[in-house]
């Protein structure tokens, strides 16, 4: 019969059902866009590559091969220079962590050819918000690539399969890991100097792939640069029980009141020497004494805790010795009718109850998040090419309170094994640590604990490397910070290169 010009005709496929409808076959989208840009004085030429590749599994049924089935779309930026030999030319696959948050930060936040100018504490930038050449990208000394884990950034799973099952310890190793495999061998990178550098949960990732991309694929690393890291979670887990992390939270608090001015007539430096030592001796044998300890033992620690926190002796004997670390950023300012923020201690907010015990609200995320998700989602498509209808998820919510980790169940969540077995397989990997004073995240005593315990012959704690930064979680909101730490992983990368 004829069909009318404005009506289209009938296929086979429109007369099945819905779910008897064949979902399309998934392939990659990638964009490539030429650019031009001037880091320390020298112009550089790149191509911008990014979109979604198709991650594939091979499936058996019944133990028979099955092919390889099509499981993900994983979003992923890269960056080339023009014309530079592969094989001297290192090439950094960068990722943040949440779990569940995109590669957004570091992507325009420290480590790209373009960056998010946010502004900083008591000077956020007013949108709209600006995207400027970013003289101090890495890109002067490493190809860059930038990872968006499944449901984050414009990564999902692909139709009919379960995005969950990528929300978790593992499953997160196979997938990001399997993309820097693919990237490698598409890109003929083999041979190539290879970093990670992740931030937050994206150490935990970084420090779990090393181990992972050696065991599965053979791919051993130049360096592996950890940024605000979490190896340990038992240092940060205030459970019932645990007294560790009242200890190792200790000289962050401090530095955090400084920075507050509630410390004065004491340099940083000098602040911070003496919540360490305290952190490391008297503190700890006081928790560990419970209700054993002597009254005038107890007072001296209380007096001790209040001078190096900017906390009443009242509110610290109330706490029973113990400063939970949500509760601080709620008391701290208090008085002023203002809290603190987690992720940078430097950052103050509102609250509409000051008679709370603890917020959940983080100003210096709130700070942040605006002028990073307007200028992602009008980089990918004003300048690199890339157009998707999906929302550009910057975190996860979803993806994060659901994260699984059954690999631990009734252990310790931790990462620092996989880390130490790296470096004892490859004796040649250097690890490069990042810590901001203000970060109550991730505070820096606690990282420097677990470090100290890693399980790695002496010789090879050279090999490590650590940084400490006037800043906070993304140390790189802090402007001197920034550029010093882009001096310090340039360097970094060109000691371990072997090139």
């Amino acid at each position: 019969m004829a069909t009318d010009e404005s009506t289209p005709a009938t296929t086979t496929e429109d007369k099945l059902a819905p779910q008897e409808k064949k979902a399309a076959t998934p392939v990659d989208d990638l964009v490539a866009t030429r650019h031009t840009v001037t880091i320390g004085g020298r112009e550089l030429k790149y191509t911008a590559t990014t979109g979604r590749i198709v991650l594939r599994e091979e499936v058996l049924t019944d133990g028979k091969f099955d092919g390889h089935k099509a499981k993900a779309e994983v979003f992923l930026t890269a960056y080339t220079l023009d014309d530079a030999e592969a094989a001297e030319r290192p090439v950094t696959f960068a990722f943040n962590g949440g779990p569940g948050s995109s590669s957004i930060w570091l992507h325009l936040g420290l480590l790209g050819p373009r960056r998010v100018v946010s502004g900083d504490a008591g000077a956020l930038a007013a949108p709209p918000y600006e995207l400027v050449d970013n003289d101090e990208s890495l890109l002067l000394h490493s190809d860059l690539v930038f990872i968006d884990p499944v449901s984050t950034g414009f990564s999902r799973a692909v139709e009919g399969e379960k995005p969950g099952e990528y929300h978790g310890f593992t499953r997160d190793l196979e997938s990001v890991g399997e993309v820097i495999r693919l990237w490698t061998s598409r890109n003929g990178r083999w041979i190539s100097p290879k970093y990670l550098a992740g931030e937050s949960y994206g150490t935990t990732r970084a420090a779990g792939l090393a181990a992972h991309l050696q065991t599965r694929y053979g791919m051993y690393l130049n360096g592996v640069m950890l940024i605000s890291a979490v190896l340990e979670f038992g240092t940060l887990d205030f459970a019932p029980g645990n007294d560790l992390p009242y200890t190792l939270f200790l000289p962050t608090y401090a530095a955090i009141a400084h920075y507050h001015g509630l410390i004065p007539d004491r340099t940083l430096e000098d602040l911070l020497a003496d919540a360490e030592r305290f952190a490391a001796g008297r503190y700890p044998n006081a928790l560990a004494q419970g209700n054993r300890i002597p009254d005038d033992y107890r007072a001296e620690v209380v007096t001790r805790l209040a001078a190096l926190t900017g906390l009443s002796e009242d509110y610290i004997d109330r706490v029973d010795l113990r400063i939970e670390h949500q509760r601080f950023y709620t008391e701290l300012l208090r008085s002023q009718r203002r809290t603190v923020g987690r992720l940078d201690g430097r950052f103050t907010g509102w609250e509409v109850d000051y008679a709370i015990d603890a917020t959940g609200k983080d100003p210096s995320f709130a700070a942040i998040i605006g002028p990073y998700s307007a200028a992602l989602n009008h980089y990918v498509r004003a300048e690199l090419g890339y157009e998707n209808d999906l929302p550009y998820e910057t975190l996860s919510w979803e993806a994060a309170k659901n994260w699984s980790y059954k690999e631990f169940e009734g252990q310790q969540i931790t990462v620092a094994d996989k880390l130490a077995e790296a470096l004892r397989t490859n004796p040649h990997l250097k690890v490069h640590v990042a810590s901001g004073h203000y970060d109550g995240a991730t505070p820096y005593f606690a990282t420097e604990h677990t470090l100290a315990r890693l399980q790695i012959p002496r010789e090879l704690t050279g090999n490590i490397e650590v940084k400490y930064y006037p800043a906070g979680h993304m140390m790189y909101v802090h402007e001197e910070s920034r550029i010093q730490q882009a001096a310090d992983l340039a360097a970094f990368i060109g000691a371990s290169s072997n090139r």
